[in-house]
């Protein structure tokens, strides 16, 4: 059952109901998850994360202290590791929001446990952290250099962070270089859900990877958007 060996990993919960913790807790027990960290509060989350670097972060949205965005927010400024908000909250602003600030996923108040425990298995495959060997693929497009194989994108010489969903995303444009992918065909193929709604989701991650990624995202050289028919990955430099 354990075919991704869950026990390796760690896990980070932040929830200021004891309850939720206790329930979140035992569906990732039950799912092989052993090494599991729970907090209570976003200033404390943030400094443990510093010292255990989980490998995945359940983050609640509503904390005591600082909300879960402004602690995803920091927790980005050091480490790239998937977060996973719970929310009470339903407004798409809010799911937006979630991702605007560097979350990976968002699920809404109730949920199921078990569905949490297998969304953190698709984050854990997602970043490649998976037991499956993955192809190895590198790519030079213009001044990146994309690196599948060691989860790497480097820019002129320099390192560039991206979340686990945004490097999706950038290889899938790199193994299609030149090719219109289809906003449909981004998201079921990253997300592995119907693209029904996906176009607010797909324009939230694409700014983000313009943002760290192009000159002048307003007017981007790389990641080009073919209207009505989805992006392509393009070498500026050639014609």
């Amino acid at each position: 059952m354990n075919q991704y060996k869950t026990n390796q990993y760690k896990i980070m919960l932040v929830d200021d109901e004891p309850d939720i913790l206790d329930l979140l807790e035992k569906a990732l027990n039950a799912e092989g998850f052993s090494d599991i960290t729970k907090m209570d509060n976003g200033t404390a989350a943030v400094n443990a994360c510093r010292e255990i670097q989980p490998d995945v972060i359940i983050l609640d949205v509503m904390l005591p202290d600082i909300d879960g965005y402004e602690v995803c927010k920091q927790i980005r400024a050091f480490s790239h590791c998937p977060v996973l908000f719970l929310s009470s909250k339903n407004d798409e602003l809010d799911k937006i929001l979630g991702l605007a600030v560097g979350g990976d996923d968002y699920v809404t108040k109730p949920f199921s446990p078990k569905e949490i425990a297998y969304r953190v298995k698709a984050q854990l495959r997602r970043a490649r952290y998976g037991q499956a060997p993955a192809r190895d693929f590198s790519v030079k497009v213009g001044g990146l250099m994309i690196d599948t194989d060691g989860c790497r994108v480097v820019k002129d010489g320099k390192e560039i962070g991206l979340t686990a969903r945004e490097f999706e995303i950038l290889k899938l444009l790199a193994e299609n270089l030149g090719r219109v992918i289809s906003r449909e065909r981004l998201y079921e193929t990253i997300w592995g859900e119907d693209s029904f709604g996906c176009d607010n989701t797909m324009m939230v991650h694409i700014r983000h990877l313009r943002e760290k990624l192009e000159e002048d995202p307003a007017a981007p050289r790389y990641i080009i958007t073919m209207k009505g028919l989805g992006y392509k990955l393009v070498n500026p430099y050639e014609k």
